[in-house]
């Protein structure tokens, strides 16, 4: 199925539709490309965006806080971070390596079943033909 395009249609005042055909002037493109721009742009952060005029946004880069917010992590943690990767990793394969072993077992315990000769009785069949038979029960102390 391919990737179709939606239509979004919402109404604004009559000084902010102004605002933005001066906004999409200013940058040479149409109106809905102005939208379109902003749509993208919230999509691809997640949602987090904010709309500052141009002059409160070089304020703001002088005061170093960023957005969205960025949070330094120490080095120690992300080698951490890889090494338990790393040991899941391992892990998972181990585990793997389990499961094919078990599965081998399985393979040859059906392979020796198939072999013999000997028939398998369950004790519950033994019950049951005790009971059909001679009306006794034995139970195990």
């Amino acid at each position: 199925m391919g990737n179709k395009n939606k239509t979004i249609s919402f109404r604004v005042n009559e000084d902010a539709f102004e605002t933005l055909r001066e906004i999409a002037e200013e940058r040479d493109i149409s109106l809905s490309a102005v939208f379109r721009d902003y749509v993208q742009t919230l999509v691809a952060h997640d949602g987090q965006v904010r709309v500052v005029p141009e002059h409160e946004l070089v304020d703001k880069t002088s005061d170093k806080t960023t957005f969205p917010p960025r949070v330094e992590v120490p080095k120690s943690l992300i080698h951490d971070h890889e090494r338990l990767e790393l040991e899941n990793k391992h892990l998972r394969d181990q585990l793997d390596d389990y499961k094919q072993y078990i599965t081998q077992l399985h393979q040859k315990i059906d392979e020796l079943n198939q072999e013999d000769d000997e028939e398998v009785i369950l004790l519950d069949d033994l019950d049951d033909d005790l009971d059909h038979d001679h009306g006794e029960t034995f139970r195990l102390s």
